[in-house]
């Protein structure tokens, strides 16, 4: 008997632990007022301060140009807010963009404002929910933010009208946000789809940040975290994935990658890729870490992108 009582006690103590451990696990990545960017950084390993001086000099000229803040609502009543840029042309083309976990629409596309506006493409920097100017408590990583991506490319379409020419661009969570948003009806505005980094499922980026990093197995922390989710957050972290998502992806899509990504390994743009349609494009850049491409490799990268936008627009 007292083996029993032995015995139940170690498991109540064990169940309680991992029931503590997925509750500062939750807390940390998906609350908002919890996350923090330097952190995010720590954690991606990119040498960010190795590209700064490019950074600034970028930033200086973006933050130069005519932009405006605009605001919608989300379906379930957030009030979400973007920064539109005009352009220097009159093309009724327009980029909808989407940044990464703990990071805003102004800071994520950076680089990537001084290869589009200056080929008089518009621009739409989202901040997405919980993120930046945009109402939210919990972070949707992707698989509510699809449905937001929805909500902004019906905005750009009255805004500019019927007629106008939507890619989607994003980096990281916001990868997979375009990608997850792909399996959903985005309407014959929407030309192409552009994702850099993402990762295939909540749950998936998860699991291998508790092994890589933490060295912890991802059960029975992540059912835990999934039903803490689920109750709080609205969703499961296995609701939704990019890579059986684009399985009924209507659009041409291009695949960016680092290969030296440690954060979401280059294996998920892979697996992506492969149930992707024939034909769709992937570039992987040697040595690029996490949502790096365009620093390490820029004329490469704006190669393809002009190559791929050529083809859709």
């Amino acid at each position: 008997m007292k083996g029993w009582k032995a015995l139940l006690g170690t498991g109540a103590v064990m169940a309680a632990a991992d029931v503590g451990t997925a509750e500062y696990f939750f807390r940390r990545v998906m609350i908002r007022q919890n996350t923090k960017t330097e952190r995010t950084k720590e954690m991606s390993g990119t040498d960010w301060e190795s590209h700064m001086p490019k950074i600034k000099a970028w930033k200086e000229w973006m933050l130069s140009q005519p932009h405006e803040d605009v605001y919608i609502w989300s379906e379930d009543g957030l009030k979400l807010h973007g920064s539109y840029f005009p352009g220097e042309g009159s093309k009724k083309k327009i980029v909808i963009c989407f940044h990464g976990y703990t990071s805003d629409g102004m800071s994520g596309f950076i680089g990537l404002s001084n290869y589009y506006l200056p080929r008089g493409y518009q621009m739409l920097l989202v901040d997405q929910r919980a993120h930046g100017k945009s109402e939210g408590d919990y972070i949707g990583f992707g698989c509510l933010d699809r449905k937001d991506a929805v909500c902004w490319i019906r905005y750009i379409e009255e805004k500019l009208g019927p007629d106008c020419e939507i890619v989607l661009h994003g980096t990281s969570m916001g990868g997979a946000t375009v990608l997850m948003a792909s399996g959903l009806w985005l309407g014959p505005s929407v030309k192409g789809i552009i994702s850099d980094c993402a990762f295939t499922s909540a749950w998936d980026v998860f699991t291998y940040v508790l092994k890589q990093r933490y060295h912890l197995p991802a059960r029975p922390i992540m059912e835990t975290a999934d039903r803490m989710a689920k109750k709080r957050a609205g969703y499961g972290l296995r609701e939704c994935n990019a890579a059986e998502e684009v399985k009924k992806a209507t659009v041409p899509i291009l695949l960016i990658h680092g290969d030296a990504d440690t954060f979401v390994p280059c294996e998920m743009c892979e697996e992506i890729h492969r149930n992707c349609a024939p034909g769709t494009e992937k570039l992987i850049v040697p040595g690029a870490g996490h949502c790096e491409s365009h620093y390490v490799a820029t004329e490469v990268v704006e190669e393809k992108l002009t190559e791929f936008l050529s083809k859709v627009w």
